[in-house]
């Protein structure tokens, strides 16, 4: 399918690579650019790969950027022993900044992302941080908890079902499109339609149905509010107005939470901002970068 974008952004073309990062087969994917061009690292969200943070790549064209996809997700493998807390993911993210020399780069986090590099990156660091659509609260308490219920029943019956069913349940295309229409905002048919096939594409590449449920389960108990007090980096974070897994008022009160964070609020858009505004998100974090130079 066409991407909307076409003749808005160059597509980038990554490179593949694969290397033993903490115990897992991580696959990560290199974006160059010129020789001294400064590296960005983006971590994406619960259910997702690199893919979809392919366009905050193509808007971002005088950036190095490394996408990863994390464990348990895309190509990449889960830990031997399963997964057990946020903690492992954390500390995946640590090792892969340390085998990738990027341990002083720039490090964004989109949706369940965001947790992560939360969790990853507290303390003395002070090399700046872009968190998109960070989570601010836990599911169940936000504007959708009936939605978020259901969700958490859903992968409830997926885990205790046989595995080739349960893998089937969870892997449902309808079950994949009504989650697409109610995240995505945008009126556009043609960035709707485009939306709904990244999903169908991509929603449903996992390692196996016990780290899928396992990976919600922390993506719902886990939030970037538990480790916002711990990160000393100045942090951006970019928020929409609309999104449905975190309100505005959430996201206002956890900038109060971070040593030294500011807010940019999209406006007209939900929890895709990496599909529907990604021109906007990296204007954003172009300005803030250039204030925050090496």
């Amino acid at each position: 399918m066409p991407n909307p974008y076409r003749g808005q952004l160059v597509s980038r073309v990554g490179t593949e690579h694969i290397f033993e990062v903490d115990s897992t087969t991580t696959h990560w994917w290199e974006f160059p650019s010129s020789a001294r061009a400064r590296t960005l690292v983006f971590i994406h969200g619960f259910r997702g790969d690199h893919h979809g943070l392919q366009l905050f790549a193509d808007a971002l064209p005088e950036y190095r950027i490394l996408i990863p996809d994390i464990p348990a997700f895309g190509k990449s493998s889960t830990w031997p022993t399963g997964l057990s807390s946020i903690d492992d993911y954390g500390r995946w993210l640590r090792a892969f900044l340390a085998a990738t020399h990027s341990a002083n780069n720039v490090v964004l986090g989109h949706s369940f992302g965001s947790v992560v590099v939360a969790n990853a990156l507290g303390g003395a660091r002070k090399t700046p941080i872009v968190l998109v659509n960070p989570i601010s609260q836990r599911a169940l308490t936000g504007p959708k908890r009936i939605a978020a219920a259901l969700a958490a029943l859903w992968y409830a019956v997926g885990r205790v079902l046989p595995e080739r069913l349960g893998s089937a349940w969870l892997g449902n295309p309808l079950f994949v499109r009504v989650m697409s229409e109610m995240l995505t905002k945008s009126r556009n048919p043609a960035l709707r339609r485009w939306i709904h096939d990244q999903h169908a594409r991509y929603f449903s590449s996992y390692s196996d149905r016990d780290s899928l449920v396992a990976a919600f389960t922390v993506s719902t108990t886990s939030t970037v509010a538990d480790y916002a007090a711990q990160v000393h980096a100045p942090v951006l974070l970019i928020v929409a107005d609309r999104d449905d897994i975190t309100p505005l008022d959430a996201q206002r009160a956890i900038r109060q939470d971070f040593l030294d964070a500011e807010l940019r609020v999209l406006e007209g858009v939900g929890h895709l901002v990496h599909y529907e505004k990604p021109i906007e998100t990296a204007a954003a974090i172009r300005e803030f970068l250039a204030r925050h130079s090496e």
